[in-house]
């Protein structure tokens, strides 16, 4: 506090004596005078020094606050745009991503040898016994009711059970009232693929004679049963991979457990094949988009079987 109160003193001083000097100037250039400024710079010289001192340490301190503000707005700038380089490279990742999945179902798309139409999965209804999605697809894209739907690899996906003009529910395989005829690639043996919940099939009813073994592909039997009449799915489709086989020494079949072969319950895209009829009935004509004029149903679906016990 002392020396503050002898900083100010000498401030007034050094005011004072700076005043008398300019007045003493304004009076003339006479020998007596410039005696006179002799003795007032030296009376004045030791003051100028802590001054200039102090000033230059309020300048010093000014700029660097100044500096401190400058470096604190670019450190802002930078982290703004720190955080928008990566949301946007997330969104070019989850581009990629989807780059790579339908550079893979027009791949599948290709190879299928049938007509083909793209959709997205929109929703997923899931409870004890269910596995149904929709897609963004319906009659106004010739999608038509137990159209068969397939993912990734030309992995059977399931078919369709209820179509509106924009819109599709899929049956998964993986719904406990999905019967699927499968073929096992190494043997050919048949059985019906079962759906359950909890991820695995039950490929059931296999004969016992015939060879079944851990990682047998496992692939949509197609078979034509004559007369018009064929598989509700076309032949050679990929159901899955076996992940066990129980045998029962006295029985004359044997129940093989398949792993789907994609995540159904991650579904986003699907192609829906819209050039095979099949199945054990004749396809409903109300399927079909109604004639121009016509009203006909805006939705269309097929009775489902109860679940399996």
């Amino acid at each position: 506090m002392f020396s503050t109160r002898a900083a100010r003193r000498r401030g007034i001083l050094y005011a004072v004596l700076l005043a008398i000097g300019f007045f003493l100037l304004a009076l003339g250039s006479t020998a007596p005078m410039r005696d006179l400024q002799v003795v007032v710079g030296d009376v004045l010289t030791p003051f100028e020094a802590p001054l200039s001192g102090a000033t230059r340490a309020v300048e010093a301190v000014v700029g660097t606050l100044g500096e401190l503000d400058r470096l604190q707005g670019e450190n802002r700038a930078l982290r703004l745009q720190n955080q928008q380089l990566q949301v946007e490279n997330q969104q070019l990742q989850e581009v990629k991503v989807e780059n790579q999945k339908l550079t893979a179902l027009l791949g599948v798309q290709s190879s299928l040898g049938h007509q083909t139409v793209a959709a997205t999965v929109v929703s997923r209804e899931t409870s004890e016994d269910t596995r149904v999605v929709t897609i963004d697809a319906g009659t106004a894209r010739g999608i038509q009711l137990n159209d068969v739907v397939v993912a990734d690899g030309g992995a059977l996906v399931g078919s369709v059970v209820t179509v509106g003009s924009d819109f599709s529910r899929v049956l998964l395989i993986t719904d406990t009232r999905s019967t699927v005829i499968g073929l096992i690639e190494s043997s050919r043996a048949t059985g019906e693929v079962i759906g359950q919940l909890g991820g695995a099939l039950v490929m059931q009813d296999i004969p016992s004679t015939e060879r079944v073994a851990d990682g047998d592909t496992v692939v949509t039997a197609g078979i034509d049963l004559g007369n018009g009449i064929k598989s509700p799915f076309p032949k050679g489709l990929l159901i899955g991979t076996v992940v066990d086989v129980q045998r029962d020494p006295n029985a004359v079949v044997q129940t093989a457990y398949i792993a789907p072969a994609v995540n159904l319950d991650l579904l986003e895209y699907v192609l829906v094949i819209t050039d095979y009829h099949g199945g054990l009935t004749p396809l409903p004509a109300a399927s079909a988009a109604p004639a121009a004029g016509s009203p006909g149903p805006s939705v269309v679906s097929l009775p489902l079987p109860s679940p399996s016990p």
